[in-house]
């Protein structure tokens, strides 16, 4: 192996706690139970949304106006059964935007009733993460000792910024885009556990960094059950990314990103309390779950992200074990004005494989 390319070693041990996303798509003879019991020692928490709430991804159990009207018994099943395995159960109210209902009596009503559901059934969650102040403020009053997080969509990047609603919440997933920023996690991180607070990190997303349309797509998939009932323009739901991506030219934009390789998460060690991975809507959450368990993945990276790009780049491939050894430092040092510099240009160059050659 050459002197650019990574050398083949043993994995760090992972010391951070993975918080994965639950999947009603079971994965081929596994279901997500399973998936959780095979990495339970990696595994500690396990956000989940309740059927028919909006939040950051499509409503569990709702797709293109179909409704599973099973989805709620067999949700209770599965999240009960990882319940028992001590894994620590986080429930999703984080849609960007509860529309007319943001300030209601109603959506009060709404969010009790699930956490009086859950309470009932045994399946309390210890966490509650949210993207809005006042189901912070909701969750707090029905039951104070749940630890209510700021959602990722909240998009928190500052001390300053946490300032304004340390009040509301008891842990931060912060925004995404700083996941390179040593310095700046290492400065909020530093704060937040002075104020007895946890920090976390979505490590896996596939979205643009600094996407100019994230506003206006979260606030799309928070209503989709209403979208899918409209006739809707057959060209108007396509994102930023894909539109971006499916240009060659563009390819070196993706190593820009806010994605974390499953071999350099050990890296954030001392710094952050838990790795949440987006595993919801994976078509193979358990070969997201397995990389980053490990800390390491030989494959094409971009299968682990979701969204998923991967075809978009087809017929290339980003080889994972291809990456120079110099990757993690220059990425986090850098003063990330891509504009000016040429180093994800040479990776491009390195990683993307064709695979008709």
């Amino acid at each position: 192996m050459n002197g650019n390319r990574t050398e083949s070693k043993k994995a760090p041990v992972q010391k951070i706690p993975l918080c994965v996303g639950y999947s009603m798509s079971a994965e081929g003879q596994w279901s997500f139970p399973e998936i959780v019991s095979r990495y339970r020692e990696a595994i500690g928490e396990v956000y989940f949304s309740f059927p028919g709430i909006a939040g950051g991804r499509s409503p569990l159990g709702h797709e293109n106006g179909y409704v599973d009207h099973g989805a709620t018994e067999r949700l209770m099943q599965e999240i009960s059964a990882i319940a028992q395995m001590g894994i620590r159960l986080d429930l999703l109210f984080n849609a960007n935007c509860n529309g007319g209902d943001a300030l209601s009596l109603a959506h009060e009503r709404q969010v009790v009733s699930v956490l009086d559901y859950l309470y009932e059934h045994g399946c309390a969650p210890a966490t509650v993460t949210t993207a809005s102040p006042v189901t912070a403020q909701i969750v707090k009053r029905f039951d104070p000792k749940i630890d209510v997080r700021a959602s990722v969509n909240m998009r928190i990047s500052t001390i300053k910024g946490i300032q304004y609603v340390e009040h509301l919440f008891d842990s931060f997933c912060v925004f995404r885009d700083i996941n390179r920023d040593l310095e700046a996690l290492g400065n909020i991180s530093d704060y937040l556990r002075r104020q007895g607070k946890g920090i976390s990190l979505l490590v896996n997303s596939g979205c643009l960094r600094h996407c100019s349309m994230q506003t206006f797509h979260d606030n799309a998939v928070a209503h989709e059950a209403e979208i899918f009932t409209k006739a809707n323009l057959p060209w108007a739901g396509e994102s930023a990314c894909r539109g971006y991506f499916s240009h060659p030219e563009h390819r070196a934009a993706f190593l820009q990103n806010t994605w974390i390789r499953p071999e350099d998460l050990h890296r954030y060690a001392g710094i952050i309390d838990s790795a949440k991975l987006a595993t919801r809507m994976h078509a193979l959450p358990a070969m997201v779950i397995d990389a980053y368990a490990r800390g390491s993945y030989h494959g094409n990276l971009a299968d682990l992200f979701e969204p998923g790009h991967g075809p978009l780049f087809a017929p290339y491939v980003i080889d994972n074990d291809r990456f120079p050894d110099d990757w993690f430092e220059r990425t986090t040092a850098c003063n990330k004005q891509c504009e000016t510099c040429r180093y994800c240009e040479t990776v491009e160059e390195q990683v993307f494989v064709n695979t008709d050659h």
